[in-house]
């Protein structure tokens, strides 16, 4: 069956040169809107479009359901984008995503996996955050139009960002000072890294974003516009008084609209994030220890066998490397997906600054430190990205009298999203990504079936009810919440028969990737009887066996 899952490559390659991109930069949210307006028009038969829920700053907050008819009864994968306001690329490649599939749904290979999948894709769970992009004043923003107290003043939203320099984004100012923390990089003296202090290293900046103390309580920008983030009010290792986390877990409706939707959607066997969270360049591993606690902080051993084997396929298709170590946040949602609502969970970036070897011609050297902005910085001058970077210049700053203070350093939102010629490509290989996912799906069949005369008009009925994806049919952690569902097998008779041995109506536990569980049942009568295995996460099966 994987034959019907697996995307041509080279017809994606042919198809793509011709679905390439005609916008020239990232989508905002009436984009978003018109996109899938497109998608409902011309796909009608295969994608269904809705409103889960609208944000406080009044956006909707889009699900797409995309296959044949009566989708909801499929296994399903759910992808969700834009669940850090940062990092655009995560909504353009759920939704591209969605135009890519669509596009090729008259081929026989999509067409086939439509018919028996579904894909619920969400592709921006952030838009008040993400069109801070668009805005007049331009920054990073994770959090929603929620009001925040973040300083706990009394007061919201009183200590924002201001534009020193008045180019309408904000960078950076480093403030010479001998207290400060920050020295200028050796390897390029445009950034910024943190002295050692353990080398006799002193300190000669302060770093801080730029801006002013607004409320002159000491701290800068630490109560601006932008108040719960999405990626931080899930209610796995959810902690109180972070700024951004809200007043409770899954205090925010973009949150609970969507958390509602998965709880009841049974179908998911997975879920894919693209956001900042990275487990598919290099899986989970198992820790024992976590298990033992009372709150359990590690995957199971065999879901962390499942990651493994879905970050070979991520990493064969991609083709990625040289993924940074990424640091979870706490209520961070792909987390979320996989300790609360119990489903396998991957997630990507999709893309981060290239390694770059130092170009000889131009007397580069190796660099000896690991910053992000220096890499980048070399990495854009290879391909010849400019106006990604502000040269320092020096302000007067009303907070720093007498000293000296720039402003400049690297352009919001550049670490984290490629330039917009760069999407298209991505896209494509995670596309590629996700219906090879999708082929490793959980699928029941019956194999080697058996049946034996004996006496009184009794026959013998075994059969072995197999996985033959290779993904479990639910998740270890799954199975310890109670709350996934079970295969049901049922035996249906005639009039004239009856089932003298074995359970006519049962339930089996998960059957991991490739896995069997053998049954047998005593059946008096004569006929043909009908034995049904299914489950949300699998689909049915049926066989037909004469007695």
């Amino acid at each position: 069956m994987k034959k019907f899952y697996l995307f041509n490559l080279f017809f994606l390659f042919l198809t793509g040169i011709t679905f390439a991109q005609k916008q020239q930069d990232y989508t905002n949210h009436a984009g978003l809107a018109q996109r899938i307006k497109t998608l409902t028009s011309k796909y009608p038969q295969l994608i269904k479009a809705r409103t889960l829920t609208q944000t406080n700053g009044g956006k909707d907050i889009w699900m797409l359901t995309i296959g044949s008819s009566n989708a909801d009864q499929k296994p399903a994968i759910a992808v969700v984008g834009g669940v850090d306001g940062k990092h655009l690329l995560g909504v353009e490649m759920a939704l591209g995503f969605a135009e890519r599939l669509l596009a090729n749904s008259s081929t026989d290979s999509v067409k086939a996996l439509l018919g028996k999948q579904t894909f619920y894709v969400f592709p921006n769970m952030s838009p008040d955050a993400t069109e801070q992009y668009f805005s007049k004043l331009k920054y990073e923003r994770s959090g929603n139009a929620t009001k925040t107290d973040d300083d706990r003043d009394g007061r919201l939203d009183e200590d924002g960002f201001d534009d020193l320099d008045g180019n309408g984004k904000i960078t950076w100012m480093r403030i010479q000072d001998p207290t400060g923390k920050y020295k200028l990089n050796p390897d390029d003296s445009r950034s910024l890294i943190l002295a050692d202090a353990t080398k006799g290293e002193n300190g000669t900046y302060i770093l801080l974003e730029e801006g002013i103390d607004n409320d002159k309580d000491g701290e800068f920008n630490e109560d601006g516009e932008g108040g719960v983030s999405f990626n931080k009010n899930a209610s796995f290792n959810y902690k109180n008084f972070v700024p951004g986390a809200g007043e409770y877990a899954v205090s925010e409706k973009e949150n609970r609209a969507l958390f509602d939707f998965l709880f009841d959607a049974f179908n998911v066997y997975a879920v894919v994030t693209f956001g900042p969270t990275n487990n598919l360049s290099s899986p989970v591993m198992f820790n024992p220890a976590g298990l033992s606690k009372r709150i359990i902080t590690s995957w199971f051993e065999a879901d962390v066998k499942s990651n493994a084997l879905v970050s070979e396929k991520y990493n064969k298709i991609t083709k990625t490397k040289d993924a940074p170590k990424t640091q979870v946040e706490t209520g961070d949602f792909s987390q979320w997906a996989y300790f609360h609502y119990g489903r396998l969970s991957f997630s990507t970036p999709g893309w981060w600054v290239p390694k770059i070897a130092p170009d000889t011609a131009k007397k580069e050297k190796k660099f000896t430190n690991d910053d992000p902005v220096a890499s980048y910085l070399r990495w854009a001058s290879s391909q010849g990205i400019t106006h990604t970077y502000t040269p320092w210049k020096a302000v007067s700053h009303p907070d720093f009298i007498g000293k000296t203070v720039e402003v400049g350093g690297i352009d919001p939102f550049v670490l984290n999203n490629p330039p917009y010629t760069l999407v298209d490509n991505i896209v494509a290989k995670h596309t590629d990504f996700l219906i090879a996912l999708a082929g490793m799906a959980p699928q029941l069949d019956f194999v080697n079936v058996k049946t034996e005369k004996l006496t009184d008009g009794l026959t013998r009925v075994t059969v072995q009810l197999i996985n033959k994806g290779d993904l479990s049919t639910y998740t270890k952690i799954g199975d310890r919440s109670y709350f996934l569902k079970k295969i049901a097998v049922k035996v249906n008779t005639k009039a004239n028969q009856e089932v003298v041995s074995g359970r006519k109506n049962q339930t089996i536990e998960s059957l991991q990737g490739k896995e069997f569980k053998e049954l047998t049942w005593l059946i008096k009568g004569a006929g043909k009887l009908t034995i049904d295995a299914g489950s949300p996460t699998t689909g049915n099966k049926s066989i037909e066996v004469s007695l």
